[in-house]
């Protein structure tokens, strides 16, 4: 039997936002994400040594980014993907995401804020992820330092520019030392409504409702994403679908049982596995998506990432 709901994080569910897509627009969206964030002030974000507010290369132009460094020693450098369904979060609602990662890593992380759908669709995204990826990667002795100790990480559709970010990076001969996938869309085909495709992915209906995250939401974030339904069989929204995943970074892939993505992540990283990737799967008991957010309130949040965040260390110190 799975592990049940951690009763602190069914307290935190009726407090979050992006729950209602039948009255939410981009805007309230982006507004609400950045309310949660600001609701959060007086509790001080995680210290580290330095922040520094950047530009680097996108797919039409220049992008914001910011850069966590703890220490100045030699470092890996991880290029970090926010979520929010591609259409909100942002630099500042990811903030003590990137934080943490920083801290527990000894990375210097590199958040970057993609263009954002409606406004520039599909594969606008993915797009900048990987010429923001490749930027700081030729850039790397202003942030790191290590060539050999390069990574991707990102969390829901964060994860998912992660993901598509390493295939790129692999045939573009860039080689990562590692990948944190935090409970990743791996799979948008049928834009989260067509029945057949739900149907593989038990958790889709399963966790529909009542966990933050619904399937209806993620229809929602899919309809402003793709201009054409059909773009959503592309590897670079739907990794699932690649060609082939030889040859990818090891892998950290984190999912979480009461979510609706959870079983499109699990197929992730199987699929990682069949083909010779070095793959570690955190299923997130007890927990929703989201969770990395929530560890100031859940200690059952807390350990989960704290653990996800050790392992994908270890890939980055073994570098390539």
């Amino acid at each position: 039997m799975p592990a049940p709901l951690d009763p602190v994080v069914a307290q935190i569910i009726p407090l979050l936002p992006l729950r209602d897509p039948a009255t939410m627009t981009p805007q309230s969206a982006r507004d609400s994400l950045r309310a949660l964030a600001a609701a959060r002030a007086a509790v001080p974000p995680p210290p580290v040594d330095a922040v520094l507010d950047i530009k680097v290369k996108g797919g039409a132009g220049p992008l914001d980014a910011r850069v966590y460094r703890v220490g100045t020693d030699p470092a890996p450098t991880v290029v970090f993907f926010h979520g929010g369904g591609w259409v909100a979060g942002d630099l500042e609602t990811h903030d003590r995401q990137a934080r943490n990662l920083a801290i527990e890593t000894g990375a210097v992380v590199v958040s970057v804020d993609y263009r954002r759908p409606p406004e520039t669709r599909f594969p606008g995204a993915f797009e900048d992820a990987f010429a923001a990826a490749s930027d700081i990667f030729d850039r790397v002795a202003e942030f790191g330092g290590d060539p050999k100790r390069l990574g991707v990480a990102g969390d829901s559709a964060g994860g998912n520019l992660a993901a598509t970010t390493a295939i790129a990076a692999r045939d573009a001969g860039i080689r990562l030392a590692a990948q944190l996938l935090v409970y990743p869309v791996t799979d948008a085909v049928g834009l989260y409504a067509d029945a057949r495709e739900n149907a593989r992915f038990p958790s889709r209906s399963e966790n529909a409702d009542g966990y933050f995250l619904t399937r209806a939401t993620m229809e929602w974030f899919c309809g402003h994403y793709f201009a054409d339904p059909a773009d959503a069989s592309d590897w670079r929204v739907s990794p699932l679908r690649a060609a082939s995943l030889k040859g990818l970074a090891p892998a950290i892939v984190t999912t979480a049982w009461f979510d609706p993505l959870r079983d499109e992540g699990a197929a992730y990283a199987k699929a990682l596995e069949a083909a010779g990737v070095r793959v570690k799967h955190h299923e997130g008991a007890g927990l929703i998506h989201g969770y990395f957010g929530m560890g100031e309130a859940s200690e059952v949040a807390r350990a989960e990432a704290q653990r996800a965040r050790a392992d994908f260390k270890a890939l980055l110190a073994r570098g390539v």
